[in-house]
């Protein structure tokens, strides 16, 4: 058993292990990378704490890789100083957002090079490593000079036409692609088109090892009830076959590879990516593998977008596999699909939609924004942020239920009957109301919420809440007030008692969504958090017990924020006209590109007829070669 200050496992408990994705260190988070990953994350790690569990969260800030390098010579810093910058700027978005994780770490640390290095030995060890010649783009600019990874190759979907696909994945249609596959492919850092060169990597056989992966995917998505889009990805993987893939890199900035000839090469991001959960946890305790190495005694809950669902149910699970080594492994796998921006993308550098770094500037709580962000989780489809919804959950669902439930019994108490709650029965019968079937209410919609919250079923949970809340309005509606009290004052007490312990509880199943609002519930109740119950008696606060002031928990938000927000919120007039003129330029460089090869086929269908009408014995002049006219480059990317 650990110290107070450090979670471990205990022996016969149900002990949960929660990563979120790790987020990449070189941006600043938008509303759907928060609710996509870390805040999920933090509801489940939060309830399951309040459900008695042995639970430790983990996570931290993804740091090596071609991405944090070349922004890294972008900002004129080392690839260190930036990732120093942007790992207490994410740090800071996620205190705002009150993510409680256990330990937010990092991957750039000594024990990510250990553990990285022995499951990468380990691999090749067992065979499951192979030696391979391939050709990668090269960026033959002469201010970068340097192979590509995949992601930083830009082009056309050969697919389905998209024309701002990456050389490793189509976002549009999801495809995985090749780089050389593009159309029209071009170095993302400087516009320059790429050149195929010769390259030795390391590549892991995924093939090799797939039978095993299958076994454990048929078994762990079955028992750990995998959401629908998390099986049906893996299984594509699967059922198309896995192949061999890279995971080493022609870079600086990475862990190392402890083999001879590989000095100038480092691991590829997403194969050490996902060893950051465990070398995050080293860097948290010493006692790291009784999380990682002790799978009859820990199950794993994994949350992220469905963009990283391969990593974590095929690579990461065959690299453990392949170790040959005992591995605490995927048990729950919790998925998200895209949120979006009022019909639109989140742009950082056209100022459109909500970032980490400026929802602060609202003035609203943190709980407002976790409960319409996990109100609309995007779990099995893209969903929509839009300004006019937020404000309506706000001002009719979270003032309106339950900010008006709470604040209105608590008043009554402290105005009517001196802050202390009367002695009252939850078992007394009468028949001007059937408190009997009140409590049974009750208890079955706490049934739906434990089951929705076991099942990582976000979204329904909060409306149990929600649901509960309104029992509770309808509880006290038209029975709490100076003539109730006189006329009937044991119903009235008993109402003001069950009224009272029904807000205990909804402090308690709404912490997990509202950390903050229910603190201040329980400090208005004068009591502290309880564990969330199977059952509620409606007796844990009894009579004599003295509350605290009513407080607050929501204010309203008046509807002309909306177009406020919507202009703060939607971009720049410039970045509109930049982002307008781009496209144009776009449309007018292929259709001009179009008509000069048009123009060039015709004038060297021409030449070729002029030539078949000279007799074969006239001799040409020499004129030598004369070049084409190059068009100008495409319009740099707003």
């Amino acid at each position: 058993m650990g110290t107070p200050d450090i979670i471990l496992p205990e022996k016969g408990k149900e002990n949960i292990l929660i990563t979120s994705a790790l987020p990449y260190v070189n941006n600043v988070p938008h509303l759907g990378n928060v609710v996509g990953s870390v805040l999920s994350a933090d509801v489940f790690s939060r309830y399951s704490k309040l459900r008695g569990r042995p639970t430790l969260y983990i996570c931290g800030t993804d740091e090596y890789g071609t991405a944090t390098e070349t922004k890294a010579l972008e900002t004129k810093q080392t690839p260190q100083e930036l990732c120093d910058e942007f790992h207490k700027k994410h740090k800071a978005v996620y205190d705002w957002f009150e993510i409680g994780f256990d330990y937010f770490g990092r991957t750039t640390t000594e024990k990510q090079t250990e553990i990285a290095q022995d499951i990468f030995l380990k691999l090749h060890k067992n065979g499951y490593l192979e030696e391979r010649t391939t050709k990668q783009p090269y960026c033959e600019a002469n201010n970068h000079m340097s192979f590509l990874a995949d992601r930083f190759v830009e082009g056309t979907c050969p697919k389905c036409n998209y024309d701002d696909a990456r050389g490793d994945q189509c976002d549009k249609c999801g495809n995985l692609l090749d780089p050389f596959e593009l159309i029209n492919p071009h170095c993302k850092i400087d516009g320059s088109t790429p050149v195929p060169r010769d390259t030795t990597h390391i590549f892991l056989r995924l093939d090799k090892v797939q039978p095993e992966i299958e076994k454990w995917f048929s078994k762990s998505s079955v028992e750990g009830a995998w959401p629908q889009n998390g099986v049906s990805i893996t299984k594509s993987w699967l059922d198309k076959g896995l192949e061999g893939r890279s995971i080493t890199r022609d870079l600086k900035w990475g862990t190392p590879i402890p083999l001879s000839g590989y000095e100038k090469k480092v691991l590829y991001v997403w194969f050490d990516a996902c060893i950051g959960y465990p070398s995050i946890t080293a860097n948290y305790t010493k006692n790291w593998e009784l999380w990682w190495r002790n799978p009859d005694e820990v199950k794993l809950y994994q949350f992220m977008g469905k963009d990283n669902v391969p990593f974590h149910t095929v690579i990461f699970p065959g690299s453990q596999i392949g170790t040959g080594d005992k591995w605490t492994m995927l048990n729950h796998l919790s998925t998200t699909e895209y949120l979006n921006y009022e019909d639109g993308k989140f742009s950082k550098s056209r100022g459109i939609g909500v970032f980490g770094d400026s929802v602060a500037e609202t003035g609203l709580s943190p709980s407002v924004w976790r409960y319409y962000l996990l109100a609309n989780r995007p779990e099995t489809g893209d969903t929509q942020f839009e300004w006019n919804a937020f404000i309506a959950a706000n001002n009719n669902e979270l003032l309106a239920n339950l900010g008006n439930f709470v604040n209105r019994i608590v008043k009554f108490v402290n105005a009517k009957l001196d802050g202390v709650i009367p002695e009252f029965s939850p078992s007394h019968e009468e028949e001007s109301y059937d408190f009997p079937k009140f409590i049974a209410e009750v208890n079955t919609h706490l049934a739906e919420y434990v089951a929705d919250l076991e099942a990582v079923k976000l979204r329904s949970g909060l409306k149990k809440i929600m649901e509960i809340s309104s029992l509770g309005n309808n509880l006290v509606q038209y029975r709490i007030d100076n003539t109730n009290l006189q006329a009937n004052p044991v119903r009235t007490h008993t109402i003001v008692g069950l009224a009272l312990n029904l807000v205990h509880l909804l402090a308690s199943i709404s912490s997990p969504y509202m950390p903050s609002t229910a603190a201040s519930i329980v400090a208005q109740l004068n009591t502290p958090l309880a564990l969330i119950p199977d059952k509620w008696s409606g007796n844990a606060l009894s009579g004599g017990h003295r509350i605290g002031k009513a407080e607050h928990l929501f204010s309203k938000i008046d509807d002309s924020k909306e177009a406020e927000w919507k202009s703060r919120y939607g971009g720049t007039q410039a970045s509109r006209d930049a982002e307008a003129q781009a496209k144009a330029q776009k449309a007018a460089d292929k259709a001009r590109d179009k008509e000069r090869k048009k123009a060039r086929k015709e004038k060297k269908a021409a030449e070729k007829a002029n030539l078949e009408e000279i007799p074969k014995t006239t001799e040409l002049p020499f004129r030598g070669v004369v070049a084409e006219e190059q068009a100008p480059p495409p319009a740099a990317a707003p």
